[in-house]
């Protein structure tokens, strides 16, 4: 069989493409995702119950396409995809990761596990939190398990340093905050990429004493002391604790866009037009990878309307 439209990843902007795609009337429509369920930087990374807002960042978006997206919490919006998928019938392969995509009379898509699928026109929806920033200095194999990335694992009790300035951070400390005695570090002085509201929280927890305060300052090397880590930082200071969490955000996949034939710039992303298509006619960018500042659920729903009206367009003719 070859595909109308192939889509690879299934998070929002790619569950919204095989949706508005299905609206229109295309039938033969697959969707790929590399994790066991949809949508899986919100599972993995979304604290629970946490904000979901349609403008996020300040970023205004009026919603074009034919999903209900509204403010609402991480569960929330885990509910609105699923009953998306089930209501269309969306055909997702889960646990399927790509190995490369090659265009000859159809796209050739090809699965790490050797099966191949062709497709006439594909859609790559992936993010970059599937490769979270690493700090450059090294983590000693001997403290990787009390070393996070996200909330795994994460106990009660705990003395635990999260790291990072940005709203993730912000939200894994004062929730952390509650059961755990939490420091919050972050390399510059003041905050400013937090929203109002995750900041007016932050300081209301400080000043409870339910969270402390690192401004300023870098971690220049991690070691492991008895079961322990011990932080050294940039002012001198070495500190210790249960658990590190770091919150930096993610790193561009331009190998996997590479492998999918994608032309990138010198900071990594793709190279794409107006309609989110790239050099190559038929293979399209949508989500977090389309654009600067990413992490607007809003806009990759506009990405996947955008792309799916053009693939329409151009099979009228």
């Amino acid at each position: 069989m070859v595909h109308d439209i192939a889509v690879i990843g299934a998070g929002p902007a790619g569950i919204a493409a095989a949706v508005e795609a299905v609206i229109l009337g295309m039938k033969d429509i697959i969707l790929f995702e590399k994790g066991d369920n949809h949508s899986m930087t919100i599972r993995k990374y979304y604290k629970d119950n946490k904000r979901v807002d349609k403008d996020w960042k300040g970023q205004t978006v009026e919603l074009a396409g034919h999903i209900a997206f509204n403010d609402g919490t991480k569960e929330s919006t885990l509910d609105l995809f699923d009953k998306m998928i089930d209501h269309h019938h969306i055909n997702a392969l889960f646990n399927t990761e790509i190995d490369s995509v090659v265009k000859e009379n159809h796209f050739l898509i090809k699965t790490t596990d050797g099966s191949l699928y062709e497709a006439r026109n594909v859609i790559v929806a992936i993010g970059s939190m599937g490769r979270p920033n690493k700090p450059e200095y090294k983590i000693p194999p001997s403290i990787k398990q009390r070393v996070n990335f996200n909330l795994d694992h994460c106990s009660q009790g705990e003395d635990i340093l999260v790291v990072g300035g940005g709203n993730s951070a912000a939200e894994y400390a004062y929730y952390l905050g509650e059961t755990n005695n939490v420091t919050l570090n972050y390399r510059r002085g003041t905050f400013s990429r937090l929203n109002p509201e995750n900041e007016a929280i932050v300081y209301q927890c400080v000043d409870a004493k339910k969270l402390h305060l690192k401004l300023g300052v870098d971690i220049t090397e991690l070691e492991g002391d008895k079961g322990r880590i011990k932080a050294h930082f940039s002012d001198g200071m070495a500190l210790e604790y249960d658990r590190i969490i770091y919150a930096l955000g993610g790193v561009m996949p331009t190998d996997m866009l590479k492998k999918c034939g994608i032309e990138v710039n010198d900071k990594g992303r793709p190279v794409c037009n107006e309609h989110f298509e790239t050099a190559t006619p038929g293979l399209y960018v949508a989500g977090d990878v389309a654009i600067e500042i990413g992490g607007s659920i809003a806009a990759g729903l506009n990405h996947a309307y955008t792309i799916i009206n053009h693939i329409h367009d151009r099979l009228q003719k």
